[in-house]
């Protein structure tokens, strides 16, 4: 019985911090962009320093008409956003934030495959979105997505297997116990391969393709208003936090702190997962979209070598330094 407590209250964790931390994310996004970018609207909602926006946001969404288009596949088109959402739900749960199995919602031995499985489910949401639509641009905008998967997936799991090789186990919590801060110099590319693939499997600027608005208006989600709307934006920043979160775990030791602080930690975790997120902002606001044939290219030219050869050098240290 205190078992099954145990793991209720820890769901229940995970799920408040999945209902908070990505609107935390869209807040910052607004006022890191407005200070970028010259826009000081977002600093006026609600008085000092615009409290409010995300509040203000909340309600325009909540106000919006709820439209499905008349040719639309209503159940498909309705059911979209949340096959979006709750991917993100699912892989937060098996994310370790702090020391021992109390730290994470539910152990998960596989833990490496079953986050980097999950997080494809999502993407299924966008295809759905853009298939049930009825509107062309919609379905041209689901597939650049499908597209950009089968681009982006490949590097991402090459480059989380050399982390997984480098530990001796495909367990998160394992990775963590077997983390060492030497690692960081040579494993550093499969950490940039690993995050710049992320933000291409979430769609992120400069891997927005799939709702290019000056191409197809806005992609797969051309359709949606109101809250089913804003249900995809909470699935964006939602992913933000998990590819973040992820990275942290893989390869940048997770609650570990550098030169021996162990004391925050889950606080060590949350810390780097926001200033990863701080950088996915700034891409956005300082990086042009590629074309698509530069998505692609980056994709098969780059960033599969780049995780070849670290998986190679991977195997090299495991065998000549690594005991």
């Amino acid at each position: 019985m205190n078992d099954a407590l145990d793991v209720a209250l820890r769901l229940l964790a995970v799920f408040a911090v999945f209902l908070v931390l990505p609107l935390v994310v869209g807040q910052t996004e607004h006022k890191v962009m407005a200070h970028m970018q010259g826009r000081v609207g977002p600093m006026y909602a609600g008085g000092f320093h615009g409290w409010a926006q995300l509040v203000a946001d909340g309600v325009k969404f909540t106000q919006k008409e709820d439209v499905v288009p008349a040719a639309a596949d209503r159940r498909v088109f309705q059911l979209a956003p949340a096959v979006a959402l709750l991917p993100y739900l699912l892989v937060l749960v098996a994310i370790p934030i702090g020391p021992g199995e109390g730290a994470v919602g539910v152990v998960v031995d596989a833990g490496v495959f079953f986050v980097l499985a999950v997080m494809g489910v999502g993407v299924l949401g966008s295809l759905m979105a853009g298939w049930a639509s009825a509107n062309k641009f919609s379905l041209l905008g689901a597939l650049r997505t499908a597209a950009q998967l089968l681009a982006y997936e490949l590097p991402m799991l090459l480059a989380a297997a050399s982390v997984a090789m480098a530990a001796g186990t495909v367990s998160l919590l394992g990775i963590l116990d077997a983390f060492e801060w030497w690692w960081l110099p040579w494993q550093i590319v499969g950490a940039l391969v690993f995050f710049v693939a992320g933000l291409a499997e979430l769609q992120r600027p400069p891997f927005d393709m799939p709702v290019a608005d000056s191409e197809i208006i806005f992609g797969a989600y051309t359709e949606y208003t109101g809250l089913r709307f804003a249900l995809f934006l909470l699935a964006e920043y939602a992913g933000i936090v998990v590819l973040c979160g992820l990275t942290t775990v893989l390869f940048l030791g997770g609650w570990h702190g550098p030169f021996g602080a162990e004391g925050l930690g889950w606080l060590w975790t949350l810390l780097k997962t926001a200033v990863l997120a701080f950088v996915v902002i700034w891409i956005r606001v300082s990086s042009p979209r590629l074309r698509e044939d530069q998505l692609q290219r980056l994709a098969w030219t780059a960033l599969v070598p780049l995780a070849l050869a670290q998986i190679a050098l991977t195997g090299v240290v495991k065998v000549v330094i690594q005991p």
